[in-house]
């Protein structure tokens, strides 16, 4: 079991991305046997009183969703979230389109990994969703919220790719969303590796879906906390999981009915979610270390 902090860069305001609209994804999260604690932040303008000290809690994942504009997070907040990852606490980030979650760049290779407009940009970077002329890049459109995409999976697949719910072992799968945001593994960074592929249904395109961060050392030498960073945080969203609980008044995108009518994909993409909580969970939890000392010859995390 892991303590997860499950967060986002806005106060919280009814009429956005609050807290509460990733609900199920809490839901799922603690049925899996974690302990969560969901929240939005204290603070417009200074420092949350979480993420500024979240190295002296005892929380061991940091689900960030990045919902802002771009001042998401204070400088207090980034350095106490590097020094959360450099004591050993792993971190899931999403974001979205354009620079919506822009404050993801402040946090060292977590901000490497995330391709804003503004900041970062994209190598080749090129309008993809023409049905949203306020949206400039990075915004691949995957499909209509509610629906499915397909996911190309890369070589060798990652274990949090795996299912035992698909003839192929692999998540087929994942939301889809008509406007999602640009990550990638930098070529000179080892520890970085893409996870899996959409595709546009516009313009044919290739785009990653998520960045996972295993073996990066502080400058002392000391192992810092596994990571992943995702390309939209519409895959881990109420709305993208069921189109009736509702979006803020500025989404405008048609939904989609595939979900609705065919679940039991999603059922199999929350395995990926269950995936990534067990992956960050570090070694020294109770669960990590009592499935450490029953398993002889598994490798430890330090």
């Amino acid at each position: 079991m892991a303590k997860i902090l499950l967060q986002t860069t806005i106060v919280s305001v009814p009429d956005d991305w609050h807290v509460g609209r990733f609900s199920l994804l809490a839901d799922e999260l603690r049925a899996a046997g974690h302990e969560v604690t969901a929240r939005d932040r204290d603070d417009p303008v200074g420092d949350d009183s979480v993420l500024s000290v979240l190295d002296t809690l005892d929380y061991d994942e940091l689900w960030l969703m990045a919902v802002d504009i771009g001042n998401g997070l204070t400088p207090g907040d980034s350095e106490g979230i590097m020094r959360f990852r450099a004591r050993g606490g792993s971190v899931l980030t999403a974001r979205d389109h354009e620079d919506l979650g822009l404050c993801l760049y402040s946090l060292g290779t977590l901000g490497q990994l995330n391709h804003f407009h503004q900041k970062n940009p994209e190598p080749g970077a090129t309008l993809d969703d023409p049905d949203n002329p306020n949206i400039s890049w990075p915004n691949y459109h995957s499909g209509a919220n509610g629906d499915y995409q397909p996911v190309f999976a890369e070589m060798p697949v990652h274990e949090l790719l795996r299912t035992s719910r698909t003839s192929s072992g692999q998540i087929e799968w994942f939301p889809a969303h008509p406007h999602e945001g640009a990550v990638s593994a930098p070529p000179d960074t080892m520890f970085a590796r893409v996870l899996a592929r959409g595709r546009s249904t516009v313009t044919g395109r290739y785009f990653n879906l998520a960045v996972a961060i295993e073996g990066e050392r502080t400058d002392d030498g000391a192992p810092m906390g596994r990571a992943v960073a995702t390309s939209t945080f519409h895959q881990l969203a109420d709305l993208n999981w069921d189109v009736d609980r509702g979006a803020p008044s500025f989404v405008t995108d048609p939904p989609g009915t595939e979900i609705k009518r065919d679940p039991a994909r999603l059922e199999t993409y929350k395995d990926y979610v269950r995936n990534i909580a067990r992956w960050l969970t570090p070694s020294n939890a109770p669960e990590a270390v009592s499935r450490n000392e029953t398993t002889s010859g598994r490798e430890r995390r330090s």
